[in-house]
C-alpha cells in the first residue's frame, strides 16, 4: 500500500508546484473547474427534451475532455517543467471539433444540414494541426509565422461562416433562443478564440517579435480554455432553459 501511494502523480507532484507557480495554479483550477462544470452538465441533461439534450450532452464531453487532459498537462509541467504542447493539442483536436458540432446542434430545428457541421469541423482541424507544426514541429525560421498564418486563415474562415455566412442565416430563421445562444457563441469564437493565436505569438518566434513579450503562453491557453469551453457549455445551457420556458 506504501509502494502504491507513493506512485500516485496527485500525492507525488502537488507539493512540486510552487505559490508563485502560476501556470501550476491555472492548471491545477482549470482542471477543476472543468470537472465541476462536467457535472454539472451531466447531472442537468434530463431536465431537457431530447432536442437539446444532445447539445447539453456535448457540453459535458467538451469540459470532460479538457479536464482529463489538464490532469495530465498538469503533471507534465510539475514533473518537467514545460509547456505540454503535445497534450494540449490532443485536447483541442477533440473538443474543438465538438464545440463546432455545437452549432450544428442548435440550429438543427432551422434545418441546417450536417454539410455545415463538417465544414467547420474542417476548418478548425487544419486550424488545429497547422497550429500545432509552427508551435512543435517547424519551430525554427519563417516556420512558426508560416503556419501560424495557415491556422489564422482557418480560424477566421469559421468566424465568416458563423457570423456572415450560411450558419448566421440559419439562427436567423430560427430566431429566439436559438438566435440569442448562436449569436453569443458567435462572440465567443470571435473575441474567447482570439486568446489562442496571442498565446501562440507569445510562445513561438515570428514578425511578432516583442509584441507579447513577457506574457506566459500556457497561462494565456490555460485561461482561454476555461472561458471558452465551460462559457460553450454554459451558453447552450442557458438556451435549453430559455426553451424550455417558451415552450
Amino acid at each position: 500500500m506504501k509502494t502504491f501511494l507513493l506512485n500516485l502523480p496527485l500525492l507525488a507532484d502537488v507539493s512540486k508546484i510552487a505559490t508563485d507557480d502560476y501556470v501550476g495554479f491555472t492548471f491545477f483550477v482549470g482542471c477543476m473547474a472543468m470537472m465541476a462544470a462536467s457535472a454539472f452538465f451531466f447531472l442537468s441533461m434530463n431536465d431537457f427534451d431530447k432536442k437539446w439534450k444532445t447539445s447539453i450532452l456535448v457540453s459535458g464531453l467538451i469540459t470532460f475532455i479538457a479536464a482529463v487532459h489538464y490532469w495530465y498537462m498538469r503533471d507534465y509541467w510539475a514533473a518537467v517543467g514545460e509547456s505540454p504542447t503535445f497534450f494540449r493539442y490532443v485536447d483541442w483536436i477533440l473538443t474543438v471539433p465538438l464545440m463546432c458540432v455545437e452549432f450544428y446542434l442548435i440550429l438543427k430545428v432551422a434545418g441546417a444540414k450536417k454539410s455545415l457541421m463538417w465544414k467547420l469541423i474542417l476548418a478548425s482541424v487544419i486550424m488545429l494541426v497547422t497550429g500545432y507544426f509552427g508551435e512543435a514541429v517547424y519551430t525554427s525560421g519563417s516556420g512558426p509565422a508560416v503556419w501560424g498564418l495557415i491556422s489564422g486563415l482557418a480560424y477566421f474562415y469559421i468566424v465568416y461562416e458563423i457570423w456572415l455566412g450560411s450558419a448566421k442565416k440559419l439562427a436567423q430563421e430560427a430566431g429566439g433562443a436559438v438566435l440569442t445562444a448562436h449569436k453569443t457563441l458567435c462572440w465567443f469564437v470571435l473575441v474567447g478564440w482570439a486568446i489562442y493565436p496571442i498565446g501562440y505569438m507569445a510562445g513561438t518566434t515570428g514578425w511578432y517579435d516583442g509584441i507579447f513579450e513577457g506574457l506566459n503562453m500556457d497561462v494565456i491557453y490555460n485561461i482561454g480554455d476555461a472561458i471558452n469551453k465551460i462559457g460553450f457549455g454554459l451558453v447552450v445551457y442557458a438556451a435549453a432553459v430559455a426553451s424550455r420556458k417558451s415552450a
